[in-house]
């Protein structure tokens, strides 16, 4: 199996410095909460209206930068991103803190679907698959490492320390991409025409509703998984901090299998087998009534928390290569948007006193998201060759 080229790391660092300051405000939720004088639902809204704007920014973002080089492109981005987390450190008000986050999420919308638009130009077309799912599992290692570093950096140093260290790791990956990256990187813009292709493609579309689906599935506890485990069983930051790393040694074991399987068994499949697996813990969710047993309950959701991003991914570009940088941006944009989907409504479900019924709201978004991804394969067979 030929190796990965050296360019493709900086890319898989910055989806990981991306990773852990996405999922920095549900590691640290308790701290914010506590530090800012708000209610955890309130402290919720940072992660939905982080959310939307990587929902809306993604696609708009993929438009706007179609010609810019992409080596100052990403590069930029990480230095917006580590600014911005760094001002973060600041706030000493919610209402100063909910617009700085939002605007921190621009880099987001426009490093994680940039990166992936322009692997196809770094790599053989053989090797287009593997490259995708390799540059993704810096999000699998930022749920192994950076999130549950980031949640025990807060829960013992406080939230500001954690954004702090996100701000200069940020810096760091921006000068590794700046200076890994070789000039002249431009994936073709897309015209109007192949815009409208690609909204008007059903098997496109069908499979970025999937993604919003089981991205809203997962966010609905996911987002609450600090303030829920300290509720249900007492948990201590130090434990909050394993339990992340546990769910995120098993979130990069199963995007290393995706990676390994996907030419194998095929992106379809490979999504399929990877949302199931997230149902089955969401079924069984009440079963984790111990550290241990939560432990137990939660691998088959890690094992298929990243890997569906990442076989979803290259199942776009392989639907319409030529559509891919306009495809994985509507495929980010939906991500974003299930994740404040999914953030609001536990909120929600929390301020009504429902916290207990989470994963049975989880539970229906991912099962429809199944649902679809198997009307979108019957879509693709169907399709007029």
């Amino acid at each position: 199996m030929a190796r990965m080229p050296s360019v493709l790391w900086p890319l898989l660092f910055g989806n990981f410095v991306i990773g852990t300051g996405v999922m920095v405000v549900p590691g640290t939720l308790n701290e914010i909460s506590s530090s800012l004088d708000i209610s955890v639902a309130t402290a919720g809204q940072l992660i939905s209206a982080a959310a939307l704007l990587m929902c809306i920014g993604a696609p708009l973002c993929a438009a706007v930068v179609a010609g810019w080089d992409r080596r100052r492109l990403l590069a930029l981005s990480m230095v917006w991103y580590g600014a911005l987390h760094l001002a973060s450190t600041l706030s000493t008000t919610f209402a100063a803190l909910l617009p700085l986050r939002v605007l921190t999420m621009i880099a987001p919308a426009i490093f994680t679907p940039q990166a992936a638009a322009c692997v196809g130009l770094l790599v053989p077309p053989e090797q287009r698959g593997r490259a995708i799912t390799f540059v993704f599992l810096g999000w699998s290692v930022a749920s192994v490492l950076g999130m549950p570093i980031g949640a025990y950096i807060g829960g013992t140093l406080g939230w500001r320390s954690a954004f702090g260290a996100i701000g200069l790791l940020s810096l760091a990956s921006a000068v590794w991409v700046w200076r890994a990256m070789p000039d002249g990187v431009k994936p073709p813009a897309l015209s109007a025409a192949a815009w409208r292709e690609t909204f008007t493609s059903r098997p496109l579309m069908l499979c970025v509703l999937v993604t919003m689906l089981y991205s809203a599935g997962q966010f609905v506890l996911f987002s609450y998984f600090a303030p829920y485990y300290k509720m249900k069983i007492g948990i201590t930051p130090g434990q909050l901090g394993l339990m992340f790393m546990w769910f995120g040694a098993f979130g990069f074991i199963g995007n290393m299998l995706m990676s390994r399987y996907i030419d194998r068994i095929g992106a379809p499949m490979s999504v399929m087998l990877a949302v199931g697996a997230m149902a089955l813990t969401m079924l069984i969710w009440p079963l984790g009534t111990t550290l241990m047993l939560a432990a137990l309950v939660s691998i088959p959701w890690a094992l298929g928390c990243f890997s569906s991003n990442s076989a979803q991914q290259a199942r776009l570009v392989g639907i319409a290569p030529t559509l891919a940088s306009g495809s994985i941006a509507l495929n980010s944009s939906a991500m974003y948007a299930g994740q404040a989907i999914g953030a609001a409504s536990g909120g929600w479900m929390i301020s009504q006193g429902a916290m207990d019924h989470l994963h049975w709201a989880g539970l229906i978004g991912l099962l429809l998201s199944m649902a679809v991804s198997a009307i979108a394969t019957r879509s693709l067979a169907l399709r007029p060759a």
